[in-house]
C-alpha cells in the first residue's frame, strides 16, 4: 500500500503514517447507513469523503466494505465533504464473531458485500 504522508514531513502534523485506501465504506450511526469513500487511514484514524456535507453523530461505526472491517470513531474535523475521524478501537474483522456493539456493522457488511 503506498504511503500518503510521512511523519516529520514539513506539511504533516500527524505522528502516524497515512496510507491511501480509496475504498467504499458505510457510516453507521443513529440508526442510519450513509455511504462514504474511505480516502486514507493511519493507525489512529481515517479520512472519509461524503457525497454531501452532513452532520454526523458523536460516535459512529465506519465499515470498510472491501476489507470487511469496522471501527468505532468520532469526528476530529470536517471540511466540506471530507471528514477526519479518530478511531476509538482498532479495525475489527467482520467475517467471524464480533462484539455486540459491531453486530449492525457486520449485518451491513454482509448485505453490501455481494455474493460470496
Amino acid at each position: 500500500m503506498p504511503l500518503f504522508s510521512k511523519p516529520g514531513h514539513p506539511t504533516e502534523r500527524r505522528g502516524e503514517v497515512r496510507r491511501r485506501i480509496d475504498s467504499h465504506g458505510l457510516i453507521l450511526g443513529d440508526g442510519q447507513e450513509t455511504p462514504c469513500l474511505i480516502v486514507d487511514q493511519s493507525d489512529a484514524g481515517l479520512r472519509i469523503r461524503l457525497d454531501r456535507a452532513i452532520g454526523l453523530p458523536g460516535v459512529i461505526v465506519v465499515v470498510d466494505l472491501a476489507a470487511g472491517t469496522a471501527c468505532e470513531a468520532s469526528v476530529a474535523w470536517a471540511n466540506g465533504h471530507d471528514v477526519g475521524l479518530v478511531c476509538s478501537i482498532r479495525q475489527t474483522l467482520l467475517s467471524g464473531l464480533v462484539p455486540a456493539r459491531l453486530a449492525a456493522a457486520r449485518d451491513a457488511w454482509l448485505r453490501h458485500r455481494g455474493p460470496s
